[in-house]
C-alpha cells in the first residue's frame, strides 16, 4: 500500500488559498511567461478503465456501498501500519466526507480516484489514484490500496500498470512519482513490476505510524512516459498484491 495523498490535503488547501490569493497579480504578468496551473484545472470526473481482468471506475460518495468500502480499507490494520492520513477516517460519516473531499479535488484537476474493481463481478478490491497531478509541469504521484481479502492476486500491479498507461496516454503526464514507507518491501516489489525504478530515500518525510510527531524516511519510485513499458506479468504467487 502507497497512498500518501491524504497526508498532504493541509498543504494542499494552502497552495490553493494561495493560487487564489494572486489570481489577480497573474493578470498584470507577462503573457509569455509561464506558470503553474497545479490544481487549478477543471475536468470531469475520472473514466473508466478495463484491462487484465480489472475494471478501475470512479468512486461514489454518495453510495453507502462505495462509503462502506472507503472505510474498510482506511480502517485495515495493514493499511494503517503503513499510512498515517493526516485526518483519521473511522466512521462512515467520516469516510463519506474524505470521499466528498476527493471528488472536490477531482473537480479541480488535482486528481483521479479510482475503485478497483473485479471486471466480471463487480466486486470491490481496492483504490487507486494518481494525485497531487501538476499540469504544468506533467507530473503526479500514485497510490493505492488493497482490500484484505482481495490480497494474494497482484490486484496493485495490475491496477497501477493500468492507471499509469491512461495518466501517461490519456491525462498527459510525463512523470509518475510513487512513494512508500521504508521498509514496506511489497510496495517495492509492485513499483519495481511496474516499471517505477527506486530514485533514493525521502528522509523524515511521513509519519510514523498512528504519530503525528514522529517521522520516518520514504522510499521514491518513478517512472517517465519515455521509459520502455516493464515485461508482461508472470502468474500471481501466493499471499503478493
Amino acid at each position: 500500500m502507497a497512498d500518501l495523498h491524504e497526508q498532504n490535503a493541509h498543504e494542499h488547501k494552502r497552495e490553493h488559498k494561495h493560487e487564489q490569493e494572486h489570481e489577480h497579480e497573474r493578470e498584470h504578468e507577462p503573457r509569455n511567461r509561464p506558470h503553474s496551473r497545479r490544481h487549478t484545472t477543471p475536468s470531469a470526473p475520472a473514466p473508466e478503465l478495463r484491462g487484465d481482468g480489472l475494471r478501475l471506475r470512479p468512486w461514489d460518495a454518495e453510495s453507502d456501498s462505495d462509503v462502506q468500502t472507503w472505510l474498510r480499507g482506511y480502517s485495515d490494520p495493514e493499511f494503517r501500519r503503513w499510512n498515517t492520513p493526516v485526518k483519521p477516517v473511522d466512521a462512515m460519516e467520516d469516510a463519506r466526507e474524505s470521499l466528498r473531499l476527493r471528488a472536490e479535488w477531482e473537480a479541480e484537476g488535482r486528481c483521479r480516484s479510482f475503485c478497483v474493481t473485479d471486471a466480471a463481478t463487480g466486486s470491490p478490491l481496492g483504490h487507486i489514484g494518481v494525485n497531487e497531478i501538476d499540469h504544468f509541469m506533467r507530473n503526479a504521484r500514485v497510490g493505492y490500496w488493497v482490500l484484505s481479502e482481495a490480497r494474494g492476486r497482484r490486484i496493485a500491479t495490475r491496477a497501477l500498470r493500468l492507471a499509469a498507461r491512461w495518466a501517461f496516454t490519456d491525462l498527459g503526464m510525463h512523470r509518475l512519482e510513487l512513494g512508500h514507507a521504508l521498509g514496506h518491501d511489497a510496495s517495492c516489489r509492485i513499483a519495481e513490476r511496474c516499471g517505477f525504478p527506486y530514485e533514493g530515500t525521502l528522509r523524515g518525510a511521513l509519519f510514523e505510524e498512528g504519530r503525528y510527531d514522529v517521522f520516518r524516511d520514504i522510499h521514491l519510485h518513478a517512472r517517465l512516459a519515455t521509459d520502455p513499458e516493464p515485461e508482461p506479468e508472470p502468474d500471481p504467487e501466493p499471499r503478493e498484491a
